[in-house]
């Protein structure tokens, strides 16, 4: 089986806590691809790509994040895996 691609919104006291280095760190233990980036309304957004038992993994551990952060919701939805990203990074 290749590789899923999910697309995350995590909203809740999710800036300021370090959550896009706590998701960088935990994707790449992973070996997950893709960004994080903070947005303007507060929360978050990220594009994780890799082994579907991972990116799943990934994704319920999005809703505990750093010891810092209280997420109140982590939307998702699968969308095509592009395979550009060689890495995971924060891009903002």
């Amino acid at each position: 089986m290749g590789p899923i691609a999910m697309e995350l919104r995590i909203t809740g006291r999710v800036q300021g806590v370090a959550y896009r280095y706590w998701m960088r760190a935990a994707a790449r233990a992973r070996d997950l691809a893709g960004w994080v980036r903070n947005r303007p309304d507060g929360s978050v957004s990220a594009h994780i790509e890799g082994e579907r038992a991972q990116v799943e993994e990934m994704v319920k551990d999005c809703w505990a994040g750093p010891g810092a952060a209280a997420v109140r919701n982590v939307e998702s939805r699968i969308v095509p895996a592009s395979g550009e990203f060689e890495d995971f990074r924060i891009i903002g």
